[in-house]
């Protein structure tokens, strides 16, 4: 018995879970929302830690 598992680092459940953000409350497709969560998620990385 063999078991698939993969193993997703922090930044790419991040990703994930701003991509899906994105399809189910906008008109955008999986492939166009994944790009738009890294850009959000750079954008969101780069403001300094006091900021945030």
């Amino acid at each position: 018995m063999s078991s698939d598992t993969t193993t997703r680092s922090r930044y790419e459940e991040r990703v994930h879970l701003v991509s899906e953000a994105l399809t189910s409350n906008t008109k955008l497709d999986k492939k166009a929302a994944a790009k738009v969560a890294v850009q959000i998620l750079h954008a969101i990385d780069t403001i300094p830690e006091k900021v945030r």
